[in-house]
């Protein structure tokens, strides 16, 4: 057996869980995934998985070594897929993490129109606001805002991101006007969790002066809908990106104050290892994901 077969055997037994599962799967003998499996921790060196009568465990070396495995049979796929289809029709899987406020509002429709675009691809998802291990989890990619840190990913900017300060009319009236930031020092405020200083808010205004107010935290969240949800209800001030807000604000649901002042400089980014084999499909749907949001995103243009 090649070693791209042991590679085949290995990825199937972890993913089954089970020899008699995985050789199912792959029309063998049991007897013959157990063999190829010690020829291949005999030839590594390493244990891959730890069995007993009852159970098969992953060691910490067999999972590393099983993720690097996954990505080459997927490599090897997309290669024959892009060989042997003749028309150009994008296949397969792409696996995406995205954040889960933007993820709902803006990613949902925007790979659902994708997806009729090129009906052969299907689409795996993780929403969340924390941000995940790309390699690890195997991602072909991550939608990303804020400021990137140094990495060894590369990344493609989809589009700039500006944030208000709003609040409800009802705030306003109780703790208004506010014509300067310093009038938003020790204002109740629902504040981003995952910030490091959440309760310290930085803007610029027209002159590229940049001034720091220091507002009381009524709320810690690590998602902007919530704190959206809360700011409409009058329990406190927000410094929220347009693209949650927009509608809210086109509503006068929340009123936005401060205007003449910047109050972020974020962008919206794909990111994916440098590493990986950048499919067609992916590199269709970052340039589709770039045409959609590029340019003056249309959540900017009413806010």
């Amino acid at each position: 057996m090649s070693e791209l077969d042991e590679i085949r055997v290995f990825v199937n037994l972890v993913e089954a869980q089970s020899s008699t599962k995985a050789a199912d799967k792959m029309g063998l003998a049991i007897s013959a995934i157990s063999r190829r499996m010690k020829e291949l921790e005999t030839r590594l060196g390493v244990q891959l998985v730890q069995r007993t009568t009852r159970s098969m465990t992953v060691t910490e070396e067999g999972n590393r070594f099983y993720l690097s495995c996954k990505r080459i049979l997927e490599d090897l796929q997309e290669a024959q897929n892009q060989v042997s289809d003749s028309a150009g029709e994008l296949t397969g899987n792409i696996k995406i993490a995205a954040p889960l406020s933007f993820g709902v509002g803006h990613l949902s429709p925007a790979i659902t129109e994708f997806m009729q675009l090129h009906p052969k691809v299907t689409i795996e998802i993780d929403m969340s606001d924390q941000r995940v291990d790309i390699l690890a989890g195997g991602f072909d990619l991550a939608i990303r805002i804020g400021q990137l840190q140094d990495s060894t990913l590369m990344a493609r900017k989809l589009a700039d991101i500006s944030s208000l300060v709003c609040c409800s009319e009802r705030f306003l009236r109780q703790h208004g006007p506010f014509n300067e930031p310093k009038d938003l020092n020790a204002i109740p405020a629902l504040v981003y969790a995952n910030l490091k200083h959440a309760h310290k808010w930085e803007c610029v205004d027209k002159n590229g002066k940049i001034e720091r107010v220091k507002v009381s935290p009524k709320m810690r969240s690590n998602n902007g809908s919530i704190m959206r949800d809360s700011a409409i209800a009058s329990l406190g001030m927000v410094c929220l990106p347009t693209f949650i807000i927009h509608d809210d604000i086109k509503n006068g649901r929340l009123t936005p104050v401060l205007r003449d002042y910047q109050w972020s400089n974020i962008g919206l980014y794909a990111v994916y290892p440098q590493t990986r084999f950048l499919s067609a499909r992916v590199r269709s749907f970052i340039d589709f994901l770039a045409e959609r949001f590029g340019g003056t995103p249309y959540w900017e243009i009413d806010s």
